[in-house]
C-alpha cells in the first residue's frame, strides 16, 4: 500500500480534517515501513494535484512533521523522514551552559514535567559564542520547541528572534527579546544585593568577606555588581578573587562561591585543619542542592527553585501561552553562616 493509499484510506474518517489525514497518512507509512528514513515525501505541488487539498494545508501538515521531529525540509530538495519515532508529540531542543548539578535538577524534573511522548535533545554551549552559534545553527529548522538558556549577549538576538515566538523558550538568564518571546529568567543584581543585606547580621561575624568570580566564566556579572555595592554601602572588608588557592583557607573569613568546586576545595581544607564551618569560618553559596542540605550540617545559599522553573517551563511547551517569569530567589539559610 503507497503513501497515498495510506491517506486515502483516512479520507473515510468524517472525524478527521484534511490536515490530519494527511499528518496520520505520513505516521502511519512510517509504521507501517512504506517510508523509511532518507526517503523523500511527495512535492507540495504533486501532494495538491494528487490529492486536490489546499496547498496551505500540505505545507501545515508537512510543518507539524517537522516540529515533531519526524521530518526535514532542505532547501530547493524538499522534504525528507528523519525519523521512525512516531510516538513523539513534540521534539524538544534543550540549549544549556553545562550539565552543573542544578542544571541537572532542571533537566531531570524538565524531563518528567514532559513525559515520554515529548523527546527531548540536550546541548551544551559552555558560555562561548562560537560553539553557540555552531549548536544553533546545526539545530534551526528541527525542532517544534527551542528551550534555550542564552549568552548575555546582544550578539546572539538575531539567532534567538530567528525562531518563531510561539517556538523558542529563555531561561535561566535573561537577555531582552521582542516583547512577544516567552521567558523564565532569572534576575541576579537586585535579589542578591537584598539577600545580603538580610544576612547582615550574620556576615558582620567575620573580619573579611570573599566573593571567587572570573570573569572568563559563565558567572553572572549581576552577583558580582551586586556583592561590590553592598561592601561599599555596608563597609564590609571584602575582595574579589578570581580562584581559591589550596590550603590557603583563614579563620575569621567568609567565603562567598558561585562555583561549586571552590567550595568543596575550601571545605576541604576546613576539615583537614579542624575549622569549624559556621564558627571560624563562613560558607555562603550560589545555587542550592540536595548535597548543599547535607554537608557540614548545611551550606547557606542564594538559589531559585531549579526544580519550580522546570515545571513552569513544562508547562509553558504543554499550554503554548505566552509566558514572562522572573524566578523569586531564595534565601535558605543554614549552619554555615
Amino acid at each position: 500500500m503507497s503513501l497515498l493509499d495510506k491517506i486515502n484510506d483516512l479520507r473515510q474518517v468524517n472525524t478527521l480534517s484534511k490536515h490530519e489525514q494527511l499528518v496520520h497518512g505520513i505516521i502511519e507509512a512510517i509504521d507501517s515501513g512504506v517510508l523509511t528514513v532518507g526517503d523523500q515525501l511527495p512535492s507540495i505541488n504533486k501532494m495538491v494535484a494528487d490529492l486536490g487539498f489546499a496547498r496551505k494545508t500540505i505545507v501545515k501538515a508537512y510543518e507539524e512533521l517537522k516540529e515533531r521531529g519526524l521530518v526535514e525540509s532542505k532547501k530547493l530538495k524538499g522534504y525528507y523522514i528523519i525519523s521512525q519515532e512516531t510516538k513523539v508529540t513534540l521534539k524538544v531542543a534543550l540549549l544549556m551552559y553545562s550539565f552543573h548539578r542544578f542544571q541537572e535538577e532542571f533537566y531531570n524534573t524538565f524531563r518528567k514535567e514532559l513525559g515520554k511522548r515529548f523527546q527531548i535533545d540536550v546541548f551544551f554551549h559552555h558560555n562561548n559564542l562560537s560553539i553557540f552559534d555552531t549548536i544553533f545553527a546545526n539545530i534551526r529548522g528541527k525542532y517544534g520547541m527551542y528551550v534555550v538558556a542564552p549568552i548575555p549577549d546582544q550578539s546572539i538576538r538575531p539567532l534567538l528572534e530567528s525562531i518563531s515566538p510561539k517556538k523558542l523558550l529563555v531561561i535561566d538568564r535573561y537577555l531582552e527579546l521582542d516583547p512577544e518571546y516567552s521567558f523564565i529568567s532569572q534576575e541576579f543584581e537586585e535579589t542578591t544585593y537584598q539577600k545580603l543585606v538580610e544576612l547582615l547580621p550574620a556576615i558582620r561575624k567575620y573580619k573579611k568577606l570573599i566573593l571567587f568570580f572570573t570573569e572568563a566564566s559563565d558567572y553572572p556579572v549581576g552577583i558580582k555588581n551586586a556583592y561590590e555595592r553592598f561592601l561599599s554601602d555596608y563597609e564590609i572588608d571584602g575582595k574579589v578573587e578570581k580562584k581559591y588557592k589550596p590550603d590557603s583557607v583563614k579563620k575569621g573569613t567568609l567565603y562567598f562561591f558561585i562555583s561549586d568546586t571552590f567550595l568543596w576545595e575550601v571545605l576541604r581544607d576546613c576539615r583537614n585543619n579542624e575549622y569549624r564551618i559556621g564558627k571560624e569560618v563562613g560558607i555562603l553559596s550560589h545555587n542550592d542542592h540536595v548535597v548543599k542540605e547535607i554537608v557540614f550540617g548545611g551550606i547557606t545559599t542564594i538559589s531559585t527553585d531549579f526544580k519550580d522553573m522546570a515545571k513552569k517551563a513544562a508547562s509553558h511547551i504543554k499550554e503554548q501561552e505566552l509566558t514572562q517569569v522572573f524566578m523569586p530567589i531564595n534565601l535558605i539559610k543554614r549552619h554555615s553562616l
